[in-house]
């Protein structure tokens, strides 16, 4: 028998890409069933683990004379009582072929945080549809808030196909009716594979039962998703996180590569600053590189010595991303507390930490309708098109374009809590910003005396002459 080498095994399995996915659906259409049936089939649990679920099977389940494979998601003593997901839980497996990470996320629209939560990080969305219901406001509501992630693969897994006669008729009709609802979103890569999780129809093998289908099952289309091009290698954003003065002789700034490639000799520039430098070295514990790409964790140093810190940002000059204090974004609200647009939060954008106020919410989106409704504040899961204006300019590219430059956080200064995620759509120019309310300054409650009235009204006509209003009140 040839020896195994763990050595050729670990650098094999190091060289494996990590596909990072989620599954979303209504409650009861199968996700937890799902994922455990491709981690059982898969031959990918321990046996301790297949011991645990036959005795949790014998005492939570509710497959019948099945093996309930939900139970090795659903964790939780209330989602065990109620047979549904509410927390999200990750499960991690590989193949011979590819690295995985399976966020199971929540169906109900209370726990739309959560889902927002899992998906922040996928490649790949699963959305299941019961094949009995077909297309329900769950799943278009599901389907809105991946495109909202910017996710750019979906498999619309139509499950329970044992429940009506595997028949291909009721399958081309769902494919037809998600494929219309799924134009409007953009969304560039959606597959369909019918299957049955609780039986193991088309989750790893493919299916006697539907000899109609020819497409790949779906453990082999998760592993050969092509999902390289995603990241954006174009555009050069290192924002610094920490700078490095180990000795007199050393100085780099440290940071994981967001965005493009950075290589030994480019010419780079220093936001804000605008100063001008080339990359001397890339530096990591193995030792220097040539080039860095994302997701890798590096130490840049410069040619020139340049004031850099935290939170700024070294990009190509040729290749700048939006640089601005006014913005408008998409907002998931994730507190129990209701928005208060009065109060100022801390705003978290790459390694950027400053002051933000919001200064309207253009409107709230009804995630299962898709309507959109004005509104003064935003409650719990909803989610609304808002302005933004920061304590100081921010470094930023649309969402769309860039994921890592274009997300952000809203951080509660009181309490410290996350209360907002959001994708940022693009800046918004000042004279855009006087469809809002101008501001009104009392002089006299300032203490200002009269006699300095017209020297203030002259600085008040030159910003209005830059876009700027102010309104003054003797």
């Amino acid at each position: 028998m040839e020896k195994l080498n763990i050595k050729e095994f670990l650098d094999q399995d190091e060289k494996k890409d990590l596909l990072r996915l989620l599954t979303a659906g209504s409650v009861d259409d199968g996700k937890s069933t799902l994922i455990g049936r491709l981690l059982f089939d898969s031959k990918k649990l321990y046996e301790d683990q297949l011991d645990a679920l036959e005795r949790d099977t014998k005492r939570y389940g509710n497959a019948g004379d099945h093996i309930d494979y939900a139970l090795l998601l659903d964790g939780l003593k209330a989602e065990r009582e109620q047979g549904i997901t509410i927390d999200v839980a990750y499960r991690y497996f590989s193949t011979n072929k590819r690295k995985f990470i399976i966020a199971d996320t929540p169906g109900h629209e209370q726990y739309t945080r959560n889902m927002i939560t899992g998906g922040s990080t996928a490649n790949l969305a699963i959305i299941l549809v019961d094949a009995r219901s077909g297309v329900i406001t769950q799943t278009r509501r599901h389907t809105y808030l991946v495109s909202l992630l910017g996710i750019k693969h979906v498999v619309l897994a139509v499950n329970k196909m044992d429940l009506v006669d595997y028949a291909q008729s009721v399958f081309d009709h769902i494919v037809k009716e998600y494929r219309h609802f799924a134009e409007s979103l953009g969304i560039p890569d959606i597959t369909c594979i019918p299957l049955s999780a609780l039986q193991g129809d088309n989750v790893v093998t493919s299916s006697e039962n539907m000899k109609w289908y020819t497409g790949k099952p779906l453990l082999e289309h998760l592993e050969t998703v092509h999902i390289g091009s995603d990241k954006n290698f174009t555009d050069l954003r290192y924002p610094i996180q920490y700078v490095l003065r180990p000795d007199l002789h050393f100085r780099g700034f440290s940071s994981t590569v967001a965005s493009g490639i950075i290589r030994q000799g480019d010419e780079v520039i220093a936001l804000p600053s605008m100063k001008r430098s080339r990359v001397k070295s890339i530096v990591t514990y193995d030792g220097e590189l040539e080039l860095a790409f994302p997701p890798q964790a590096v130490t840049v140093t410069l040619e020139d010595e340049i004031d850099l810190s935290r939170g700024e940002m070294l990009v190509h000059p040729d290749n700048l991303p939006l640089i601005s204090r006014h913005f408008e974004a998409m907002l998931v609200w994730m507190d129990e507390k209701r928005m208060d647009s009065e109060e100022a939060f801390f705003i978290k954008q790459t390694t950027n930490l400053t002051r933000v106020k919001i200064d309207k919410i253009r409107y709230k989106i009804n995630v299962n309708t898709l309507e959109q409704s004005a509104t003064e504040a935003l409650e719990l899961n909803e989610i609304g098109r808002v302005i933004f204006t920061t304590g100081k300019p921010l470094f930023f590219d649309p969402y769309a374009k860039n994921k890592n430059t274009g997300a952000f956080i809203l951080i509660d200064p009181i309490t410290n809590n996350t209360c907002a995620v959001g994708m940022i759509i693009d800046k918004v120019e000042m004279k855009d910003m006087q469809e809002f309310e101008i501001p009104e300054i009392s002089l006299s409650k300032l203490g200002i005396s009269p006699e300095h009235f017209e020297a203030i009204e002259q600085v008040v006509r030159e910003l209005d002459r830059q876009g700027i209003s102010i309104k003054l009140n003797q």
